[in-house]
């Protein structure tokens, strides 16, 4: 029953990190990789809530943590969709633009700061919402956690070494 499980959650999660490996395989008009879309991030995440959620099989006690957690994993990737656009829209001024634009070291090093601060209160609000939970979890549910995870960051590696495979292939 439990193999059962794992199996369902294993090809799961593999349909839910397909919209990125489709983003990560497209081909780009500004420097290869392209990030996926608003579209498919929102899809892409909504794949993971409902898997972690169906692979932790909570109780109804649990319940009451996971609003918390669901809504800092769809901020995280709303945040996360943000940097990645405002990233494209530098890539498509060109490095000249870009160059002439951004030329203050300091202005830089603020927006890049400012950009690490928002990604670590991210992880925190994250951090801070899984922490309740995860304490509740059964180790059975905490081994179903780290499977998902390592399926999961399996997947996109994956895709990733796909993309730069078939880079060197045109080359």
């Amino acid at each position: 029953m439990m193999i059962m499980k794992l199996a369902v959650v294993t090809t799961a999660v593999l349909i839910a990190a397909s919209p990125l490996a489709y983003a990560a395989e497209r081909p780009s008009s500004s420097a290869g990789m392209t990030h996926p879309s608003a579209a498919d991030l929102n899809r892409l995440t909504d794949a993971r809530v409902t898997i972690i959620k169906a692979a932790l099989q909570l109780t109804s006690d649990q319940e009451k943590y996971w609003p918390a957690v669901e809504e800092a994993i769809r901020a995280r990737a709303k945040n996360r969709q943000a940097r990645w656009e405002r990233l494209e829209d530098l890539r498509d001024e060109g490095p000249m633009e870009a160059l002439n634009d951004n030329r203050n070291p300091v202005e830089f090093m603020q927006r890049r700061a400012a950009s690490l601060s928002q990604r670590a209160a991210d992880l925190k609000k994250l951090a801070d919402a899984w922490e309740p939970l995860y304490k509740t979890l059964s180790q059975d549910q905490k081994r179903r956690m780290a499977f998902a995870t390592i399926v999961t960051a399996r997947g996109i590696r994956n895709a990733i070494e796909r993309r730069l495979e078939a880079d060197d292939d045109d080359e």
